[in-house]
């Protein structure tokens, strides 16, 4: 008999909801996330429903359906039992390990520059979300040894393609924007599709390795090769 797993409902003005699993970045909470986004997409008046890291944010119609009966639905789909989740896509990253931080946080991690470079490119990480700008993924988890906070003083800009970490997250900047994370290196694989849909390379569920090369090139996208659990983080960029 299923189990039924309860989930806070939260009304987001009159045409949304934020539907919260849980308050930890966790790759079960998260695959469950994406999998109730996805259901959620198909039931009538459902206009938009977009997993966070332990939530969904949905968007409705409300002259086609109400805040209660979303509410009941969640707990119907969440009572279910579920096939195992899907496997995402794995994401061949080329990273030139030439950031303008790299040198920087080794020296505060303690490591030499090599050490940083092979713990940065060892995992296999996990697109929890995507957001802050068109084509952010937030991915992770970072391994331990390599964890920082945030840089006191953000820079106004950091260039496109950008790779960098900062607290137990890794992240490529789809876009010049202002940043805080810690720059390693730099990418010429395009985060920001704006033609495609979805336009961002990296969706929820993805799995991502980074690999490093003297001058950033071309990568690959395969089917296998398993994810990775997450550890306890906020978002931000």
């Amino acid at each position: 008999m299923p189990v039924k797993r309860r989930a806070a409902v939260h009304p987001l003005g009159d045409q949304a909801v934020l539907i919260e699993l849980g308050r930890r970045i966790d790759t079960a909470l998260n695959s469950r996330a994406i999998a109730l986004a996805r259901a959620l997409r198909q039931r009538r008046g459902v206009l938009e429903a977009t997993p966070g890291y332990a939530s969904v944010t949905l968007r409705y119609d409300p002259d086609r359906i109400q805040p209660e009966t979303i509410e009941r639905a969640v707990e119907r789909l969440l009572a279910q039992k579920t096939a195992p989740p899907r496997m995402g896509r794995l994401h061949r990253v080329p990273v030139a390990y030439d950031g303008p931080d790299l040198e920087e946080t080794a020296q505060t991690l303690k490591l030499s520059v090599e050490e940083l470079i092979h713990l940065h490119t060892e995992p296999t990480y996990r697109c929890f979300m995507v957001g802050f700008v068109p084509g952010w993924a937030y991915l992770g988890p970072l391994p331990e040894r390599i964890r920082l906070p945030r840089r006191a003083v953000p820079r106004t800009a950091v260039p496109a393609g950008t790779v960098a970490i900062a607290g137990s997250q890794a992240g490529v900047y789809p876009l010049p924007t202002p940043g805080g994370w810690h720059l390693l290196g730099r990418t010429k694989l395009p985060m920001f599709l704006p033609e495609q849909d979805p336009p961002s390379l990296f969706l929820p569920g993805d799995r991502i390795r980074f690999f490093q090369v003297d001058r950033p090139a071309a990568a690959a996208s395969e089917e296998d090769a398993p994810a990775t659990a997450a550890p306890k983080e906020e978002a931000g960029s």
